[in-house]
């Protein structure tokens, strides 16, 4: 990709059809639309027509939905296999404490219910895979992607190619986002481009850290799902110019804001199929021949019901400070990621002395970041160490669930 030249010309036709006319609660309903040019009657009646498909209830989804029921999008489709908890309300606006356990997907559809009445909104409490995205798709101009990992943005983002819908990509970071319309049948003159002329391939297991490891700010999802529901109202009505071929890279925190240009790649294969029941797991897989211990054989060891005579584990936590701050599993050291290879080198260090009180159970989250570190320290010479598998969610679920989730 390269960076934007002069601001070239992508308006695109329209992508829905409009509905015949407006009823008279519409026309006032809507009235702020009416009056503006790029949209104004017959646009409002190609939204009114519209149907389009959102991935993800969560962070991205909240406002996305919103503002496209508020908008008056006639059908809306959204799938999420998640349930509201606490740790979701601060960025996930649509659901509310007493949301907290049911399906996202439940919680959304009935706030849209009182915001948009008139809106079909579809609710799919579902995991997508490669089996059922392709006949989901079917029936919908266009799709909207609030997923949060990388397995399901790649396979939306294929599905989408094979089928030949536009679709509205975002992701948040911390403070940092990025946005972009990806199609690989625009009409044209416009360039086809998909998510893999941008990223080919997903980012190495465990490398990226997802938002309940990192952390977001609430605004930020506000910000960039209200500007992924604008790129779906311009290409419904073909008003302005839709981030075709382009991703914007934005910080909040620095306040920054910039364009570059997304192109072909013309030595990249199309995709035309999905992997054949290929589910959307999470990339985040431990490293294979990682040695694990389960949260309940854990249990039993720091209780004494080892083996004879053999020292209780000594937990580490690889995790980062924030994470630390919410949950913890007591008595335990602390030695961030990034900071395990120079403290494996160092034998007076916090790994060499924990080591030399017992064997080594490195935790984190779920998993992930413990069994890259477990592999690192036996690559350093360590003996014996183990990580937690599925973290301290497996913990918080099997052993202790007093300790705050998130």
């Amino acid at each position: 990709m390269s960076a934007v030249g002069g601001a070239a010309e992508r308006v695109l036709p329209p992508l829905v059809d409009p509905v015949p006319e407006l009823t008279r609660d519409e026309r006032e309903l809507y009235s702020r639309h009416l009056l503006l040019g790029a949209i104004g009657d017959e646009g409002q009646r190609r939204l009114r027509a519209a149907s389009v498909f959102v991935v993800g209830a969560g962070g991205l989804g909240a406002p996305v939905l919103m503002y496209l029921a508020a908008a008056g999008v006639g059908r809306i489709t959204v799938v999420d296999d998640d349930e509201v908890d606490l740790g979701n309300l601060h960025r996930q606006v649509i659901h509310s404490v007493g949301a907290v356990g049911r399906p996202k997907v439940d919680s959304a559809r009935d706030r849209l219910a009182e915001l948009a009445p008139g809106v079909e909104v579809e609710a799919l409490h579902t995991r997508l895979d490669a089996l059922n995205i392709g006949a989901l798709l079917e029936g919908h101009h266009l799709v909207i992607d609030g997923s949060d990992n990388f397995a399901t943005r790649y396979l939306v983002s294929d599905a989408c190619e094979i089928a030949g819908i536009p679709l509205i990509w975002g992701t948040i970071d911390r403070f940092r986002a990025q946005l972009a319309v990806f199609w690989s049948r625009p009409p044209a003159p416009a360039d086809p481009v998909t998510l893999r002329d941008l990223y080919p391939s997903p980012p190495p297991p465990g490398s990226v850290p997802s938002c309940a490891e990192a952390g977001v700010v609430g605004a930020l999802c506000g910000t960039v799902g209200s500007m992924m529901a604008m790129e779906a109202v311009k290409l419904v009505t073909g008003a302005g110019q839709p981030l075709l071929g382009r991703l914007v890279l934005m910080d909040l925190l620095e306040s920054t804001h910039r364009t570059v240009t997304i192109r072909p790649d013309p030595s990249r294969e199309p995709v035309t199929r999905l992997p054949d029941g290929a589910d959307d797991v999470s990339c985040e897989v431990p490293t294979p021949g990682s040695p694990t211990v389960t949260a309940a054989e854990l249990a039993e060891e720091l209780g004494g019901a080892g083996p004879s005579g053999a020292p209780a584990p000594v937990l580490v936590d690889v995790r980062g400070a924030g994470e630390r701050s919410i949950a913890r599993i007591d008595p335990s050291v602390w030695v961030p990621l990034d900071s395990v290879a120079e403290d494996a080198g160092d034998p007076t260090g916090v790994l060499g002395r924990a080591a030399a009180r017992g064997p080594l159970v490195l935790y984190c989250k779920s998993g992930v970041r413990s069994a890259r570190a477990a592999t690192t320290l036996a690559g350093a010479g360590f003996a014996g160490v183990r990580s937690l598998a599925g973290g301290i969610e497996a913990w918080t679920r099997d052993v202790d669930p007093s300790l705050p989730g998130y």
